[in-house]
């Protein structure tokens, strides 16, 4: 008998996640050789931060304290 949709998506999921796993260690494997040989800089990569100008958002610079009496 064949195998229900159920099943069979389940499977496929499975198998996705399987393969994204296997992916993301060959990855890692390969980037602690890297850092090993010295070909990269240890540590997480830093990105450079995502531009906001078009927010038109100025930075309100902190209010100076009022002198109590």
């Amino acid at each position: 008998m064949p195998d229900s949709i159920g099943k069979r998506q389940r499977r496929d999921a499975k198998t996705k996640k399987a393969a994204a796993r296997e992916e993301r260690r060959i990855a890692r494997a390969e980037r602690r050789r890297d850092r090993a040989a010295g070909l990269i800089e240890p540590g997480t990569p830093i990105e450079a931060s995502e531009d906001l100008s078009y927010l038109d958002v100025v930075p309100v610079a902190e209010a100076e304290p009022t002198e109590q009496s």
